[in-house]
């Protein structure tokens, strides 16, 4: 059988025939790549081949080239590198002549030349690839096929390549860019597929951008394809619009008043979806920007220094058209039903916008929303209805609370009276302005647990909001959801009222009356049957952590029993695993166990110590059967798992001591779960705990321990994390079996001293925030080696400290080298302090010419004025006692 009719297979009804041309094809590429990639490129060439073959010998070729996972394509693109010249050459010229030969769309050569382009150009090769598509798209003679399977080559290109690779030909790629999108192009597909390509070349053309010229002729192109008679070549430029805002805002004042502003509010009036959506967008990019750039304002003038660009207050100066235009959007809800619907819509676009203009433009935004609010909050219409408790949902944050709680305080009645509303959608708009009322203003709810409201308005019973909100939990899941996080918010809220310096739990507070009954209920509500719809489930354990989390000290019965009644399903749920047949079940089984892990953490927190102790062999028992169990193999669960472990570790203290042989298995597998490297990360996290728990009882298992984290040191595959914390749990188990740590101290002083060396590119800047975490770690490993051998002070210092005393030196060194970095953090500086004045106790006046140096007075000195209180007070505390060695060194 030829290649050709094998490849008409490739989309044959009949699964057999489907599976033998996918196995054959597989076969093909795995014998002789090279080969098979020129067979299917002269497929793909050739226009007398059915339309069936060329496209999917375009994919199989494009296949073999890239791919979505990154590590795969970079693998691709190398072998890719790694063929002849010659055969690359051919493949690259039949791809080419290709272009404008095939009668699909989207183009598969496209496709396939954008995919050798992002191999090749980065490797400073095929560089007259480039000059070859703009002469395509310029050339009298091209035909319009031709012209427009060029520009979407562009256009991929662009899309998927790094854009400091084509910086440098950004001038010719404009220019066939802006020749396909010119006013007098007659093909609209020629003009939108130069549109799509203009979108993704914006972030390579700052240079053009730079130029006053340059700059106008290319917002000239894209403000008059806006006025395209085609809806998906407007769709196209609006978005070009969109994207232009957010990386030129400095440079649009010129377009602002005589272009932009008229096309984007045109754009808003559309009645295509995917129009309006566009022109909304744009004004909540400006709104994104100008509050960034007024946060930069705010930053340069605590320092005293000009921000590089300011504000043009933009939003503000359209409110008065944009929030009538956006008020009706919230009114143009098309279904009232009972399926929340996730599908992106202007209505929902126009709600995150006003929610931007108020953040953006505060207190100004009121006089245009109100009166709709107070006209439409009784309407008979649902949709004004809906879009009048969405409009005052949309403003509670950004104006000034003291303007904004009386607004609130005469709301509320009407609000609780309509969580009773006919319409669904309604009651979940309202459902979540409630929410954000609680999480925003709690102190209004609150205001009212005596039945006194202290602000003018209607009276409001705080019980009423309570009853009314626990009424529906049982309400569809859309609206019900928003109830628990109105619940999590006011647990939070009603606690820290609460509290007080003197006592950080508080004995009673507004919840207690009613808190057993929202405790039943949110129980409840987790069983529901239609849980899984709106993320109801998780959002009503989530709603259940934060009130246990949150409760005060007559509310401990019910977190008591809470405690068992978790305990109980987790003993449940694992007696279902045999029952789990389907990948969907597996994911609801496997998320629920998560759910429960989590809920079974905070419970722990908030019992004493005596209760845990009854209950800590039932927990322990239901946490290592999930472990031992199939799910317990998830990377999800095992990760919560470990985090439940780690909170009966602090509630148990040593007591935990009785379960580690029972439970070193378990954490020896998440330690070589370096696949899920958040698995990982939580065992060796849990190491710490354990360390801090059990101190020298950790020894019997120390020795494995510490072989698996030299081992994930050493492994390339552990994601880069997880290092920093294996550095500072060092200190941890230093810290925790004291003088014997002596055995591991050779290699791990030698691994730190490694660690302190490394270097990345600044210019990245998770790399940045990766080389302070581990700075981090090396100081606080440091520290914890330091202190363990010093021992207890009280006791006298312990000689064997005496072996760090050689690497003092360099401990310095790497102080001194974090000194002189400015982008090092401040949690840097606090860790620096914290190993000076461990260094001071533990050698005295041994090295006081150390610590006297320049730059270790320096970091002290920035720690001093830190904002950061533990920073503050470990500079401050590092600098009284090098003060006392000084001092004791003075004749008396």
């Amino acid at each position: 059988m030829d290649l050709i009719t094998i490849l008409e297979k490739t989309v044959s009804p009949d699964k057999n025939e489907l599976e033998a041309a996918q196995k054959y094809l597989e076969q093909a590429a795995a014998t002789d790549l090279s080969v098979f990639q020129m067979e299917l490129a002269r497929v793909l060439a050739n226009p007398e081949n059915s339309h069936v073959a060329r496209v999917a010998a375009g994919l199989q070729l494009k296949n073999t080239l890239t791919s979505k996972d990154l590590a795969i394509k970079m693998a691709q693109q190398e072998r890719w590198l790694q063929l002849s010249k010659e055969l690359r050459q051919s493949v690259k010229d039949l791809v080419l002549q290709t272009l404008g030969t095939e009668s699909h769309r989207p183009s598969s050569a496209a496709q396939c030349v954008a995919c050798i382009a992002c191999a090749e150009i980065p490797s400073n090769q095929w560089p007259e690839l480039i000059p070859r598509l703009v002469q395509n798209v310029t050339n009298a003679i091209s035909t319009e096929t031709l012209k427009e399977s060029t520009l979407e080559a562009i256009g991929y290109i662009c899309q998927d390549i790094d854009p400091d690779h084509l910086a440098s030909q950004s001038n010719e790629i404009l220019t066939a860019i802006v020749q396909g999108m010119r006013k007098d192009e007659p093909s609209i597909d020629v003009k939108h597929a130069a549109t799509n390509a203009m979108l993704n070349s914006l972030e390579f053309t700052k240079a053009n951008f730079d130029k006053e010229s340059e700059r106008h002729v290319i917002m000239q192109v894209v403000c008059e394809t806006t006025q395209c008679s085609e809806p998906q070549v407007q769709v196209a430029a609006l978005q070009c619009l969109v994207k232009i805002m957010s990386l030129y805002y400095q440079y649009m004042e010129t377009y602002m008043g005589p272009a932009l502003f008229a096309i984007t509010l045109e754009a808003m009036k559309n009645e295509i979806d995917e129009i309006a959506l566009q022109g909304i967008e744009f004004w909540s990019n400006v709104c994104d920007e100008e509050m960034d750039l007024a946060i930069e304002l705010s930053e340069a003038t605590e320092i005293g220094l000009t921000p590089e660009h300011t504000s043009k207050h933009y939003a503000k100066g359209a409110l008065q058209y944009l929030v009538p235009l956006l008020l009706q959007t919230l009114a143009k809800q098309v279904h009232d039903d009972s399926d929340d619907d996730d599908e992106w819509n202007p209505c929902k676009a126009a709600g995150v916008c006003l929610m931007l203009l108020a953040n953006c433009c505060e207190n100004d935004v009121l006089e245009h929303v109100l009166p709709f609010i107070k006209e439409n909050i009784g309407n008979t219409d649902w949709r004004f209805r809906d879009a009048s408790v969405m409009a005052f949902g949309s403003i509670l944050e950004g104006p000034d609370p003291n303007f904004i709680k009386p607004l609130v305080v005469q709301a509320l009645p009407k609000l609780i009276e309509l969580l009773s509303d006919e319409s669904v959608v309604v009651r979940d708009t309202v459902a979540w302005t409630l929410g954000r009322v609680c999480e925003l203003l709690p102190d209004v709810v609150l205001q009212d647990s005596t039945g006194q409201a202290p602000m003018e308005g209607p009276p409001y019973q705080f019980q009423t909001l309570l009853d009314a909100l626990i009424a529906n939990l049982k309400a569809e899941p859309r609206v019900a959801a928003n109830v628990c996080w109105a619940f999590s918010s006011l647990a939070e809220a009603a606690f820290e009222a609460n509290i007080s310096e003197e006592e950080d739990e508080p004995e009673t507070y507004e919840l207690s009356a009613k808190y057993e009954v929202i405790v039943a209920k949110l129980l409840e509500t987790t069983d529901r049957p239609d849980a899984h719809q709106a993320n109801l489930r998780s959002a009503a354990y989530e709603a259940l952590m934060e009130m246990v989390k949150n409760s005060a000290k007559d509310c401990y019965v019910t977190v008591q029993k809470t405690t068992k009644v978790i305990l109980e399903r987790i003993q449940k749920i694992i007696q279902m695993e045999s029952h789990v047949q389907t990948a969907s079940e597996r994911m609801i089984y496997n998320d629920l166990q998560s759910l429960l892990c989590a809920t079974l953490q905070s419970v722990l927190r908030r019992v004493r110590k005596d209760d845990a102790i009854l209950i800590s062999d039932a927990v322990m028992t239901a946490l290592l059967q999930m472990f031992s169990t199939t799910s317990g193999k998830s990377g999800g669960v095992q990760e919560d798992a470990l985090l439940a472990v780690g909170t009966l570790v602090e509630v148990l203290g040593n007591g935990f001591a009785k379960y580690m042989d029972a439970f070193k298995p378990y954490l020896a597998i998440g330690l070589r779960n370096f696949a899920e490297y958040q698995v990982c990360l939580a065992a060796v996290g849990l190491v710490g705990d354990i360390c801090r728990a059990m101190n020298t009882d950790i020894l019997p298992i120390c020795d494995d321990i510490m072989s698996l984290l030299i081992e994930n040191l050493g492994n390339d595959n552990v994601h880069r994390s997880v290092k920093p914390q294996i550095l500072s749990v060092f200190g941890d188990i230093a810290l925790a079996i004291g003088p014997e740590f002596k055995k591991y101290l050779e290699v791990v002083l030698g691994i730190l001293q490694q660690a302190s060396l490394t270097q990345v590119d600044k210019s990245d800047y998770d790399m940045l925030d990766y080389l302070n975490e581990l700075r981090e770690g090396c100081l606080e490993a440091y520290t914890g080696i330091v202190q363990g051998l010093k021992g207890d002070a009280e006791q006298g210092i312990n000689p064997d400290v005496q072996i760090v005393l050689p690497h003092m030196e360099h401990m310095i060194y790497f102080i001194e080298h974090i000194a002189t970095d400015e982008d090092h953090s401040d949690s840097n500086v606090a860790a620096c302090a914290g190993l000076i004045g461990d260094l001071c106790t533990a050698f005295g006046v041994t090295a006081l010419e150390l610590y006297e140096r320049q730059l270790v007075q320096d970091i002290l000195t920035e720690g001093r004025k830190s904002k950061i209180n533990k920073t503050r007070t470990l500079a401050t505390w590092a600098t009284k006692e090098i003060r006392k060695l000084k001092n004791s060194t003075q004749p008396q």
